[in-house]
């Protein structure tokens, strides 16, 4: 006898290219108030990105990745979370860090080279830091899982991952895990289409990343991540499952990177302008404008006034950022243990007296 076991992973999109309704928006779309703010905190990102890029094209910031393309899922995961959910991200993350309490000046100097501030975000003390390391973050994200489950605490964990890092034994290690114990979290795998040059098509022979759950017993979905009602109706759902004991979920959010890897990156050399221009017009941020638009909520004047306010707290960010005192070289060693071993306590004396010396 032969059984067949069948199983699906569902797509949602509610709104087409141009912001026109495809079907009957989910219930948030009534929210003005969070609509409007989700809106208002993209351009922010947006403008934020710009800046963060030209510091570096100018030595003042240190490499940066370019958030340009998730706007839209970083806002819709900075509103669905509880503030007391713990959010494991990855690099990519701006827009959600935003939401979550991070200041622009703490981003600014954790891009800047001041790793300390990755660290010690002073508005959000249980989110862990910035992940740089590929999919490394999905395993500490089922051990806070694991803790919160083993408390009984009523809250959820959101771990953002790319799509690149599917593909690595850590990243599935962890949903394997989180489905076997049943744990509160919640992965989020942003599918920008590359992984810094490696093109979505040879990273996996799978045909949705969402559908990697069905092994690990979670349930998949998969949104259009430049849809805001889309993206944010998934996370509520998902997080709210979660805290309620009900198991972790992987959500598939679909968008594009617009912008190269990082500012050590030349996509040109790997992507075509058509390719590109394609994903321009499938822009999250104008979609949404474009909503808001139809809807009576949005003109001209109030997108001139957010530019300008917009441009305004990032200059006052990057003026706060640049008025911070360098670091002394012996920095480098300060903060990589508790106690410094003695073998290094010779080199930074040796560098200390560089340093007072004036040598570089």
């Amino acid at each position: 006898m032969r059984e067949r076991h069948e199983f699906h992973v569902d797509s949602t999109r509610y709104l087409d290219d141009h912001g026109k309704p495809l079907d009957d928006l989910p219930a948030l779309a009534g929210d003005t108030e969070r609509v409007l703010a989700a809106y208002r905190n993209m351009v922010l990102t947006r403008t934020f990105d710009a800046k963060a890029i030209a510091l570096q094209r100018t030595g003042k910031c240190g490499t940066y990745p370019s958030v340009l393309g998730h706007e839209v899922i970083g806002t819709a995961i900075g509103q669905s979370m509880a503030k007391t959910d713990v959010f494991v991200p990855y690099y990519r993350d701006q827009a959600a860090h935003m939401l979550r309490g991070v200041s622009l000046r703490e981003m600014l100097l954790y891009w800047g080279g001041d790793e300390r501030g990755s660290a010690n975000w002073e508005n959000c003390p249980e989110d862990l830091p910035i992940s740089v390391p590929i999919a490394t973050q999905c395993c500490h994200a089922v051990g806070v899982a694991s803790a919160i489950r083993i408390r009984g605490e009523e809250r959820a964990v959101l771990c953002c991952v790319g799509d690149g890092g599917t593909s690595k034994g850590d990243f599935l290690e962890s949903i394997n895990l989180a489905g076997a114990w049943h744990l509160p979290v919640v992965f989020v795998a942003i599918n920008n289409q590359w992984a810094i040059s490696t093109p979505r098509s040879l990273q996996t022979g799978a045909e949705t990343i969402a559908q990697k759950a069905i092994g690990a017993g979670l349930p998949g979905h998969m949104v259009d991540g430049n849809d805001y009602f889309a993206t944010s109706e998934a996370l509520d759902h998902a997080l709210e499952r979660a805290r309620g004991g009900k198991g972790a979920t992987l959500i598939e959010a679909v968008t594009y990177r617009l912008g190269d890897h990082t500012t050590a990156d030349d996509a040109t050399r790997y992507r075509t302008a058509e390719d590109l221009k394609r994903a321009w017009e499938k822009d999250g941020i104008k979609r949404l404008q474009n909503w808001l638009h139809d809807n009576g909520l949005w003109d001209a004047d109030k997108e001139k006034a957010l530019q300008a306010q917009s441009k305004e707290v990032v200059d006052q960010a990057v003026e706060a950022y640049l008025a911070i005192e360098p670091e002394p070289p012996t920095a480098m060693l300060d903060y990589l243990f508790e106690t410094l071993p003695p073998a290094l306590q010779a080199q930074r004396e040796r560098i200390a007296g560089k340093y007072r010396g004036g040598e570089s």
